[in-house]
């Protein structure tokens, strides 16, 4: 008797083991209207077969299973809606968001979990908002990668993250921290990321490495929102740089840089960063060094317009904080303008955490405004920042072998940017994140 038993879970086990895997289940997109990539012609009537969230292929007319030789698929009618690939964002910060009406010195009395609890709302208001990838340029490192983490796991909702944890900032520099008494700061001392010297740099590039980091976010000059009236010019010396830049190359990350100064632009050029985020103070020589290395200007135009309007609303602004944004704000229209008449490679960055996680999209009407067809501005966020992102195979397309994110708009974008701003659906890697129908 026992060894009848033993031979029939001997027989069921193997039987288990030798059963072939249940086949993945295909979705069937009926789209209206399809812009498969930024400069592709508008298609109608269009299927997308997705499968393992992927593009499996884009079919002409609204293809059912059958006609694809499948017993059975999902199909999700969009067949009056303006379907398009998700968008990228390259500079987020999705571990906190500014609120003039939070206490500012929350960060004295929290710790890391309460920035990971609220980090979760805006993880979703991010991809419900179409942005399906996503660049976080500088954030606590004990909160930044769990939650990278539990969204490539599926624990959490939220877009897909590339992350680079804290940024590299010297001593005093707008990655470090400002505004309290000595006591307090050695308190929450030593930050991996901060660093004096050449050797001393390389040293917290390693270390962030180490930890995580997908990509260098460097600190090449001042700050608008740093609570020190510290100017906006050039902070990393030409050696740190140097170094930072041929760390990070040799250990395989990209590196970008925070510069509003014009001098700490054409620096960190030099020293062969990828891109630079903000680029508020452009002059001939930047312009000639973005153009002889081809690296990226992300604007993150929201962010001006965000805290000039701060400026106006919240009395409890520090004054060294007002002083920079009245500076800054009046030219970045202008340093813009002259990197899109120049054909500067311009890549779509919204820093949000600066504004609100969700209205990412609202960058696109600024670019607009200040002179880009609604085209060109696609291509800044379906195009360039792939490239930026090294996925520009993966991402920003709707094309077999790329990943299945998938928006949709009630109309066209190329007629009205604003439709951008009002997402009705939304897949991530094949799996329905938001539906209209739904909402």
């Amino acid at each position: 008797m026992k060894q009848t038993l033993i031979a029939s879970l001997i027989t069921l086990v193997a039987g288990t083991l030798a059963a072939a895997p249940a086949a993945a289940q295909t979705t069937l997109i009926h789209a209206g209207e399809l812009l498969k990539s930024a400069d592709a012609k508008v298609l109608k009537a269009q299927t997308i077969e997705i499968k393992e969230g992927r593009v499996q292929g884009l079919h002409q007319g609204y293809v059912d299973a059958a006609e694809l030789g499948l017993k059975n698929a999902k199909v999700v009618d969009l067949k009056d809606k303006f379907v398009l690939p998700g968008m990228v964002d390259l500079h987020v910060h999705l571990t906190f968001e500014r609120d003039p009406k939070a206490n500012p010195h929350r960060m004295l009395n929290e710790v890391e979990a309460d920035q990971a609890l609220r980090a979760v709302a805006y993880l979703r208001k991010t991809v419900e908002a179409g942005f399906t990838t996503v660049r976080d340029l500088g954030g606590n490192n004990k909160v930044i990668f769990p939650l990278q983490r539990a969204v490539k796991q599926g624990t959490l909702v939220g877009p897909r993250i590339i992350a680079a944890g804290e940024a590299v900032t010297p001593t005093g520099g707008h990655g470090d921290m400002h505004g309290y008494r000595q006591e307090i700061l050695d308190a929450f001392a030593p930050r991996m990321g901060v660093c004096d010297g050449a050797d001393d740099c390389t040293r917290a590039v390693r270390e962030l490495v180490k930890g995580g980091a997908e990509v260098i976010k460097i600190t090449a000059t001042g700050g608008v929102l740093s609570n020190t009236k510290a100017g906006l010019n050039q902070q990393l010396t030409d050696a740190e740089l140097a170094a930072i830049v041929k760390t990070a190359h040799n250990l395989g990350r990209p590196v970008t840089a925070h510069a509003h100064g014009a001098g700490g632009i054409a620096a960190a050029l030099r020293a062969g960063v990828d891109s630079v985020e903000h680029g508020s103070y452009l002059n001939e020589e930047t312009i000639g060094l973005f153009k002889r290395t081809g690296a990226y200007l992300v604007p993150t135009l929201l962010a001006g317009v965000t805290v000039t309007e701060e400026v106006n609303n919240n009395p409890a602004l520090p004054a060294a904080i007002v002083e920079k944004v009245k500076t800054v704000g009046p030219v970045v229209k202008d340093s813009f303008q002259q990197a899109l008449a120049k054909k500067v490679n311009i890549a779509f960055g919204t820093d949000s955490g600066v504004s609100r996680h969700g209205d990412n999209a609202k960058e696109f009407a600024l670019l607009v405004d200040y002179g880009m067809s609604p085209r060109q501005a696609l291509a800044t966020s379906l195009t360039h920042a792939p490239k930026v992102l090294n996925m520009e195979h993966e991402v920003g397309k709707l094309a077999p072998g790329y990943y299945a994110d998938v928006i949709a708009l009630d109309k066209s974008p190329l007629n009205d940017i604003d439709q951008l701003t009002a997402v009705r659906f939304v897949m991530q890697q094949g799996k329905v994140i938001r539906h209209h129908e739904q909402d």
